[in-house]
């Protein structure tokens, strides 16, 4: 008789590790969600803070969301006082995104609250385990570089 499909996909590395993203996504989220912001508020953020001043366009390009999507994101952090648009300084015909001190502030307490909801994801892991099972998680993400 044949094997029952249910184990034997539970034993696939893929499924863990989708289960086991499925499980961090929603920790985060939840966290994100105390805070006021979705997943993609927290990254654009995140984007905006490192990119600063940052065309609206090579935002997008840079955490991979499509052009409509930038916008919407981009109305309501501005439309919540957490970004300006501006004028480009390198390019006036093109719009620049810079957080506002608000901005700032709450994106300092999503990263906190991000970091608390990683370490409940990961608390059954030793710090070595920790570092041993980010080390490979890397290794075969593909984004050691």
């Amino acid at each position: 008789m044949a094997e029952a499909p249910l184990p034997a996909i539970r034993s696939l590395p893929s499924w863990l590790l989708g289960r086991a993203a499925a499980r961090g996504r929603a920790l985060v989220a939840d966290a994100l969600a105390a805070e006021g912001l979705k997943m993609w508020h927290h990254v654009v953020l995140s984007a905006v803070r490192d990119l600063a001043p940052v065309a609206q366009a090579d935002l997008g390009r840079g955490v991979g969301l499509d052009p409509k999507d930038v916008v919407g994101v981009l109305n309501d952090l501005q439309s919540a006082g957490l970004v300006v648009r501006a004028p480009d300084p390198r390019d006036r015909r093109k719009n620049a995104v810079s957080l506002t001190d608000e901005g700032a502030r709450l994106l300092t307490r999503c990263e906190h609250a991000a970091r608390d909801a990683n370490d409940e994801l990961l608390a059954p892991l030793s710090t070595a385990e920790r570092d041993q099972f980010m080390g490979l998680l890397i290794r075969i993400s593909g984004t050691a570089g």
